[in-house]
């Protein structure tokens, strides 16, 4: 129940850093039994620290932050909120579990309606409590109802009635907050809303994405396959939500993430395929996570958080190019009130970086200086935005260019739809890429892609230098 971070740094400091890093809002979570369980709530945060002998997360918060020792979990809570607010930090409040404690598991009692933690009305009061503590509070945005519902008890009937009388409750309480909704089997099914939406407005659906359960060494050898693979399951599950239609609705990702150590092949391959959806729809998203370290995780005391932005000791970013890859999808790239064309930006998922046209060729570089592209269709030219000059390939290892000559007609080949290949004045094709020892965009023999244009069953090379996605952008 106390935030992470606080044995380690002042929560001034974590708050201003979390600005510093570009992120503008923190997905932060609170247990039921905080708000509805005066055993839980009102105990102080040196009592709580020492029901687990943790002396030295103690000695650090004393150290940190001595104002907090002595309050109420739950006032430092609202008081955490609070700092995020003061610099600019938009806050959505997630009711992650009932019982304080690590999640999930299918059979934690944290799962679904009617498990043994999870009183549907001890959860509406929670739910109550918590907009009625945070009514008029400018920092907090939105209240997510529950993370990852789950386990055997989960079904769609029961979903309906408390996703309903969960925004209901929350809406009465404090009608200026955006409602956040998750779906069954641990945030990744959303599929039944395209037969029967959920009866009230004012909602934004959640899912959560990872590559939990592909083996590295499948990915390794089936890149493009398994990016299409994943990214088919998630716009049947959730993404359809961004499609115009009966059934659009705000979408948010509010989880996703990686080993940013970098050593978890599978992650390293999923996250650029993640990014180049997350990139054309233009969703909202919350990356986990933030900290380096828990001060007592599953039995486990000062834990290193692998998948954290900052580092063990909350000193650094752990990995500050994998920071620089979100930038693109940092933006907001459509603008439903815009009244400027829309274009395209070239984003390079594994760099982050964007095709740039300079005074000395063609580029990959900083997404915010992006050229602009006209729409594509497949199998014909790529063009300038406001110019005659088209995306050329010149040869095998050569810098692509741009040319009034716009007989070089691009197609996506190989199943994750990201490469992007024309015929060179050979009849081959050939796909772009950034190069390997610079910036420069050229064009090569397509990796893992034969010569039909189909996936090789299996590539040892990793295809993710020719990865490219078409961003649609309005502002």
């Amino acid at each position: 129940m106390i935030a992470e971070g606080l044995e380690k740094k002042p929560l001034n400091y974590i708050a201003k850093e979390i600005a510093a890093l570009g992120f503008n809002c923190v997905r932060f979570t609170w247990p039921t039994y905080m708000f509805t369980r005066p055993e839980y709530g009102s105990v102080t945060v040196s009592k709580s620290l020492d029901k687990f002998n943790l002396s030295t997360a103690k000695a650090g918060i004393a150290k940190n932050n001595p104002q907090f020792l002595n309050m109420k979990v739950v006032d430092l809570h609202e008081a955490v909120v609070n700092e995020l607010g003061k610099n600019k930090v938009m806050v959505v409040l997630d009711n992650h579990v009932s019982l304080p404690g690590w999640c999930c598991s299918d059979d934690d009692g944290n799962g679904f309606f009617g498990d043994s933690n999870f009183s549907p009305d001890e959860w509406l009061r929670g739910l109550a409590a918590v907009a009625k503590t945070y009514k008029g509070n400018h920092a907090v945005v939105a209240m997510s109802m529950r993370n990852e519902l789950r386990g055997n008890r989960q079904n769609e009937a029961d979903w309906y009635k408390f996703m309903q009388d969960g925004a209901n409750t929350i809406h009465r309480e404090n009608p200026d907050l955006l409602v956040i909704v998750s779906g069954l089997s641990y945030d990744t099914n959303l599929g039944f809303l395209k037969s029967k939406p959920l009866a009230v407005n004012k909602l934004v659906y959640e899912a959560h994405w990872y590559t939990f359960g592909i083996p590295a060494e499948k990915w390794v050898a089936q890149t493009n396959d398994l990016c299409a693979l994943i990214t088919k399951r998630a716009r049947d599950n959730y993404l359809f939500l961004t499609e115009a239609g009966n059934n659009s609705f705000p979408l948010f990702i509010s989880e996703f993430g990686v080993n940013l150590r970098g050593d978890n092949e599978a992650d390293n391959r999923y996250i650029g395929c993640l990014l180049a959806a997350v990139a054309e729809t233009d969703v909202d998203w919350a990356l986990w996570t933030l900290q380096g370290s828990y001060i007592l995780r599953e039995g486990k005391v000062n834990l290193e958080e692998i998948y954290g932005v900052l580092d063990l000791n909350w000193d650094r970013p752990r990995n500050p190019a994998f920071i620089d890859r979100l930038h693109l999808v940092r933006q907001i790239n459509q603008d439903y009130k815009s009244k400027h064309p829309t274009y395209y930006k070239m984003f390079h998922p594994l760099s982050g970086q964007c095709v740039q046209i300079g005074k000395k060729g063609i580029d990959l570089a900083n997404c915010k200086y992006a050229s602009r592209w006209d729409q594509h269709q497949d199998g014909g030219t790529i063009k300038l935005t406001g110019s005659p000059q088209c995306l050329g390939v010149a040869g095998d290892g050569a810098a692509a260019r741009v040319t009034k000559d716009c007989s070089s007609k691009w197609k996506f080949v190989s199943s994750s739809g990201l490469h992007l290949a024309a015929q060179d004045g050979k009849g081959k094709y050939l796909c772009l890429e950034k190069n390997a020892s610079d910036s420069k965009l050229v064009t090569k023999k397509c990796l893992c892609v034969g010569d039909n244009l189909a996936d090789l069953p299996t590539c040892g090379d990793n295809p993710e230098a020719q990865w490219f996605k078409l961003v649609p952008t309005n502002v």
